[in-house]
């Protein structure tokens, strides 16, 4: 069931399904969320459970901006690095979550048993409005990977959801994701910053805000602690899609000639096909543009019946490099 997140009694009434253990899906400024309370492990069962994702595979955890009378970052996380702290200071509320040292025997389930957790704190309005609600319950931050099967599409519209787990879950609709990609994943667990998934907030904005390089995974010494989307094969749409550069797309569609069929491209490019049964899309020019579009973009041409997607491969580029992996992840499955 969907219900407007500008509601206040439909936020009221998410919280209390999520006070009590349940499941609620809950919009971000990225993606649509599948929310529990994190510090509950049976509440956050529930979340692996409906998803079908494996439970050691980490969750990010959502927390309020100054929720009051409760610290919920200090109920999760140890003292922060400095430069963490100033990533916290520069980024939230926003599409950035950080990977940093749990607090000992809270988040366990959520952490996919680490001794590191992943944090952010969402900018969507209805995010904040919810989690504040659930603060006021004692539920000092929600665990909440993207409302979706596993390893699917993520989805960017609380329509998107209902399509995924049916009438039975409860949506707060905040409207189409603003971004749309998930968020910046920066590994602060080791004592200097580690870039795990890109985004919207690039590895230049990161620098710049902790005054450092970020360092490179391997030169550390230290595996990578397990993190949310991650998985070489990820965000993967019923089609099989692949990544071409435009010439390489122009030659295919040309020798398909006029039999053409069940195909779909999304291309920065004009691009012609003789058949009338390719389906041909414009990338958007502007990377952030491209980005809010992306998922709506695949599980569109699903539901238009695609068996083949051909996408025009993302330039070079800080600013791409959010849907550059998620593109070459979905590519992979």
């Amino acid at each position: 069931m969907i219900r407007d997140g500008r509601s206040a009694p439909a936020i009221e009434e998410a919280a209390g399904v999520l006070a009590a253990g349940g499941l609620v899906a809950f919009p971000t400024e990225t993606v649509y969320g599948l929310g529990a309370d994190a510090a509950s492990d049976a509440a956050v069962g529930g979340i692996f459970a409906a998803k079908g994702r494996p439970s050691d595979h980490p969750l990010i955890v959502h927390v309020a901006a100054g929720a009051p009378g409760l610290d919920s970052l200090a109920c999760f996380a140890r003292p922060l690095p400095p430069f963490a702290q100033a990533l916290v200071s520069a980024f939230w509320p926003g599409p950035l979550t950080l990977i940093v040292e749990r607090q000992p025997g809270v988040g366990s389930a959520a952490a996919g048993g680490q001794d590191t957790i992943g944090l952010r704190c969402p900018a969507h309005p209805v995010a904040q409005a919810l989690l504040v609600a659930c603060a006021a319950r004692g539920v000092a931050g929600l665990a909440g990977p993207s409302a979706n099967r596993f390893g699917r599409v993520s989805p960017t519209t609380a329509r998107h959801v209902q399509e995924e787990f049916g009438d039975a879950l409860l949506v707060i609709d905040g409207g189409p994701c603003e971004v749309g990609i998930e968020s910046t994943i920066v590994d602060c667990s080791r004592g200097a910053p580690v870039l795990l998934r890109p985004g919207a907030i690039t590895r230049v904005q990161v620098e710049a805000a902790v005054g450092q390089r970020l360092r490179d995974k391997d030169s550390l010494g230290l595996p990578d602690p397990r993190a949310s989307g991650t998985l070489e094969a990820h965000y993967a749409p019923n089609a099989k899609l692949r990544l071409m550069d435009a010439k390489a797309l122009q030659t295919g569609l040309e020798l398909l000639g006029p039999r053409a069929a069940n195909i779909a491209v999304w291309s920065r490019v004009v691009l012609r096909s003789p058949s009338q049964k390719v389906l041909l899309r414009r990338m958007p020019e502007d990377a952030a543009v491209a980005a809010q579009q992306l998922f709506a973009v695949l599980r569109g041409f699903d539901a238009d019946g695609a068996k083949l997607i051909w996408v025009e491969t993302p330039p070079p580029g800080p600013e791409w490099e959010g849907v550059r992996d998620r593109l070459q992840r979905a590519a992979a499955s």
